[in-house]
């Protein structure tokens, strides 16, 4: 079966995780996306490490669990940028793609004729996206980005993180994941724009303006009242009740998000008068005394396990969940059936488990076409099929060093 993108060809030039995480989820929704690495090390996430991959004899093989996390559906090939010839060869695939994605420094690419302006000349119905940490403008522009910076300097560490402790960054990298999507969208706006008009156009995308506009109703408190907001932990600053409790054996997290939910949830812990009492009547009230309901509530569920409470909130029709590690999650029977764990024949590994797409689509569902290739497994395949290029010229090029 068809992707809704097949017939796109992505030629992809960027590295560690935003770019790369955005190319694989346009490769699960059928794109050919041609990943280009450096001869002899490849993208710096294959050496991020431990844990690595494991062979058939479990072995630890070259490649990273972080680089198998955002380079599968992908062909890998090996290109030198740093030379004339390797340069000539990127500007040749980028004739016959429809998309370039790349997150070098700005004005790196300029240097070698990769640059948006050099190949929109090739090729003008290109649609070139940079990511970078702060744009293509601005003083910070020249500075090189990374997630955890964005984190920091874009708030978001301010808000995480228990009230009396220091700011924590969140522990996945939710500003890069959060710029592959983006990117994603971006990408395909101008892919729609193109096939009305023939035009390409640049993409410019900046981890930092991300995490602003991620910051969602914390910036518009900022923006309209003035609110700085502070550290909550697991509280929302809005809504009480909605955190964690802790059970006799382990955290439960709930969201009573509305003066029902929370009548039941005063019905479900034993204690239904309390819904009644004016200092917990409404939300308003409730937030104004948080710490009071916490107290409260927090007692009775110490008088449980997390699964009882579980058991006894949903019946009730109580948002809630265990506080669950990774292995948990992926035994979670809702998990299971959504199958958010997937399987590709790796050619060292074998069966390989991988984090399934989140996207369904009933008429052009994503596919999972490749593994996660090896470094350069694809050169041949790609420069002959693509560029017409011979075995023998081929060779010379890896010969010298170039492929």
């Amino acid at each position: 079966m068809s992707g809704a993108l097949t017939g796109i060809r992505v030629l992809d030039l960027s590295r560690i995780l935003a770019g790369p995480y955005a190319t694989q989820m346009l490769a699960d929704l059928g794109a050919e996306v041609i990943k280009i690495e450096r001869p002899g090390t490849g993208d710096d996430t294959r050496a991020w490490g431990p844990p690595f991959l494991k062979d058939r004899q479990q072995r630890a093989t070259r490649d990273s669990t972080y680089f198998l996390s955002c380079n599968r559906g992908k062909k890998s090939v090996t290109v030198d940028l740093s030379r004339r010839e390797g340069q000539e060869i990127v500007r040749r695939l980028a004739q016959h793609c429809d998309v370039v994605t790349e997150n070098y420094k700005v004005g790196d690419l300029a240097r070698y004729g990769l640059d948006y302006a050099a190949l929109s000349t090739l090729n003008p119905s290109l649609v070139y996206c940079s990511i970078t940490g702060y744009g293509q403008t601005g003083p910070y522009a020249q500075r090189l980005g990374y997630d955890p910076i964005a984190q920091a300097l874009g708030g978001m560490m301010s808000v995480t993180g228990e009230r009396t402790g220091r700011p924590q960054r969140v522990g996945v990298a939710v500003v890069d994941v959060l710029t592959a999507a983006h990117a994603v969208i971006a990408i395909l706006a101008a892919l729609r724009h193109r096939d009305a008009t023939g035009e390409g156009q640049h993409v410019d995308l900046a981890l930092l303006d991300v995490q602003v506009a991620a910051m969602i109703n914390i910036a518009q408190a900022y923006l309209s009242a003035g609110v700085v907001a502070r550290r909550n932990g697991n509280e929302h600053p809005s809504v009480t009740p909605s955190q964690s409790f802790q059970c006799g054996d382990g955290l439960i997290m709930l969201a009573a998000a509305n003066d029902g939910q929370f009548a039941r949830l005063c019905q479900a812990v034993g204690m239904p008068g309390l819904a009644n009492e004016p200092c917990f009547v409404d939300n308003a009230a409730r937030v104004r005394n948080r710490d009071t309901l916490t107290q409260l509530l927090q007692t009775v569920f110490a008088r449980g396990t997390v699964k009882e409470w579980v058991d006894r909130l949903v019946a009730a029709g109580i948002p809630c969940a265990p506080v669950n590690d990774i292995a948990a999650v992926f035994d979670d029977p809702q998990v299971r059936e959504r199958q958010m764990r997937m399987e590709v024949d790796h050619p060292e590994a074998g069966p390989l488990g991988l984090v399934a797409s989140p996207l369904r689509l009933s008429a052009s569902p994503v596919t999972y076409r490749l593994p996660p290739p090896l470094l350069g497994q694809h050169t041949d395949e790609v420069l002959t099929q693509v560029l017409a290029m011979a075995p023998a010229e081929i060779a010379a090029l890896r010969e010298a060093g170039i492929v």
